[in-house]
């Protein structure tokens, strides 16, 4: 007669992989059987974001980090663009609110010296530029909330400002943060605090009632990063000029991916054993968030390419080179 696995101890180990990456699992070690409440509510917390992950299919918070000035003006040039030229509101670190171009220069300023000087072009990066976004349909007053919340910790002892943009399809916080801090520390954000700052933000939405989530990209299995706003916007104005190939064609592109996937089937034999029958219900989504998974990593033709081609292949019978190809202009638009 098989075993019954400890169900809440496959789903530490395992979820810990998943929605934790900075644990380990190692091959061989016996799966954690810990005493008292503590395994449990571990388990409990990994069944939560188990279902927010493959049933509900929670939103996801974007934390960016979009670049930064390496001298005064290109942060006060930030400054300016965050702000639409001083017409919206500026918060800083002490939630302090201004307005206007006299403020945003004042600002300048005051960044120039409140610390190391900042020259006007320097050769190392004086400021971060921070974007915190939500999908589309999240009130942006909670966002902002949330923001502010998120940089009180995660980056006190720096000057920062921040500025709610709710004009555009996602309402989201630009935040310029000083890379000196007030005791000389310099700030460099690593892979790892990115996530630390994705699971800080969605911690301070869910406070306020807001579905949101910071599961990585590997665990939700997606297998590319989505195209960026100027790929994006380029290829609406017919401006790109060369089609991202696809490298990513399956889990042995990845070695995460792979982990992740045998993460997730592991977790599904373990639900799928167990006597609560909530439990084997989320092993059945499970299972299909796994295939899904899997069909995702079939190779597939490139959308755009492909169907450049076939409507060259149905529109235009093919025919024999010109002897004397005439040279077309090139197409200098106002971007080139």
């Amino acid at each position: 007669m098989a075993q019954t696995p400890n169900i809440d101890g496959v789903l530490v180990q395992w979820g810990d992989r998943l929605f934790y990456p900075g644990n380990r699992v190692v091959k061989g070690r016996r799966e954690p059987r810990l005493e008292g409440g503590g395994l449990r509510k571990r388990a409990a917390a990994i069944r939560q974001r188990i279902e927010a992950t493959v049933v509900r299919r929670v939103p996801q918070v974007m934390v960016k980090v979009t670049g930064g000035g390496r001298g005064m003006l290109a942060i006060a040039a930030h400054f300016r663009y965050i702000s639409k030229n001083g017409r919206l509101d500026i918060e800083n670190e002490q939630g302090e609110t201004v307005r206007g171009k006299g403020a945003v220069h004042e600002l300048a300023d005051d960044w120039r010296f409140g610390g190391g000087l900042i020259d006007d072009v320097g050769y190392r990066r004086e400021a971060f530029n921070i974007m915190l976004s939500m999908p589309r349909g999240t009130d942006p007053l909670i966002v902002q909330k949330a923001a502010r919340e998120f940089a009180q910790p995660e980056l006190a002892d720096h000057k920062y400002v921040m500025v709610l943009h709710d004009h555009q399809a996602n309402p989201h916080v630009h935040i310029s943060v000083r890379a000196e801090s007030m005791r000389g520390k310099r700030l460099n954000p690593r892979k790892a605090d990115l996530q630390r700052w994705r699971e800080t933000f969605a911690d301070k939405l869910r406070g306020y009632g807001v579905e949101a989530e910071a599961t990585r990209r590997l665990t939700r299995g997606q297998r590319k990063q989505p195209d960026p706003l100027w790929r994006l916007k380029a290829q609406e104005e017919g401006r790109l000029r060369r089609v991202p190939s696809d490298k990513e064609s399956g889990p042995q592109a990845h070695p995460a991916r792979a982990v992740a996937v045998e993460a997730w089937l592991q977790i599904g034999r373990a639900l799928a054993q167990s006597g609560e029958a909530a439990d084997r219900q989320l092993a059945g989504h499970v299972a299909r968030f796994v295939n899904e998974m899997a069909q995702a990593d079939e190779p597939q033709r490139g959308p755009v390419r492909g169907e450049l081609k076939g409507q060259r292949t149905a529109q235009q019978p093919e025919r024999r080179p010109d002897p004397q190809p005439q040279t077309r202009p090139r197409d200098i638009g106002p971007n080139r």
